[in-house]
């Protein structure tokens, strides 16, 4: 069963979005060993470990298959959508090649910005860390996500479980073992990419965003997450 506890998050205000709060998940009072309770994980092993003293969330891919789907979806399914859970449940049961996490409490992300510190540690398939956001209830959603083994940012639309490549921004610098940023920016229909602090990607969307937000990987990879935040501007 889904655990209903959820975590304070700290609420700040952004020069950018004055109006907005900013939720802030640090994991700083999660349980070592065990899932996070502020994310609800869909697709791969998502735990709460510890990188020098500090309490992060780490995806073990070692374990990853294709197809492979979590115990319980269908609660964590309904969890995010109500009654309204069977279509988002069939796309992930269709393609389960991209593990992700969704935060519970962001169920309408329309506009803002997403950020969140990652350290790539491992993965012989990809070393892939990303942002989730416009997810819909059918399962369709993007993915800005940085990679360690390619040393490239990229955007994604994934559309009834395919990916398609939106665009990308190639010979970047991206160490493995260190932590870097990942940040996307999203005002109506502009988009933009960062990482580290540099703008490397701007695209325009066919339709404004609207839906969860969450972290997102790709096969074997193995990474560390901490200080997922969530800006929104409406």
């Amino acid at each position: 069963m889904l655990r209903s506890l959820m975590l304070p998050l700290v609420l700040l205000a952004l020069p950018l979005f004055a109006q907005s709060p900013v939720r802030v998940l640090d994991f700083a009072t999660e349980t070592v060993g065990e899932e996070p309770r502020t994310l609800i994980p869909i697709v791969g092993k998502w735990t709460i470990t510890q990188d020098q003293g500090r309490k992060v969330l780490k995806v073990d891919g070692t374990r990853w298959r294709e197809g492979q789907r979590l115990a319980n979806l269908p609660a964590r399914a309904k969890a995010l959508y109500g009654e309204r859970y069977a279509e988002f449940l069939d796309s992930v049961k269709a393609f389960a090649y991209f593990p992700y996490v969704v935060a519970r409490d962001v169920s309408d992300f329309q506009g803002g910005e997403i950020s969140l510190r990652f350290k790539a540690m491992a993965g012989r398939v990809d070393q892939a860390s990303g942002i989730l956001f416009d997810l819909r209830s059918n399962g369709n959603y993007y993915a800005l996500r940085a990679n360690a083994l390619e040393n490239n940012l990229a955007l994604w639309r994934v559309v009834k479980g395919k990916r398609e490549a939106v665009k990308w921004a190639r010979n970047l610098t991206i160490i493995r073992g260190q932590w870097h940023e990942l940040k996307v920016l999203v005002r109506g229909r502009t988009l933009e990419g960062y990482l580290d602090g540099n703008r490397f990607l701007e695209h325009a969307l066919e339709q404004p965003v609207s839906g969860h937000v969450g972290i997102w990987t790709k096969a074997d990879s193995v990474c560390l997450f901490e200080r997922f935040t969530v800006a929104s501007s409406r």
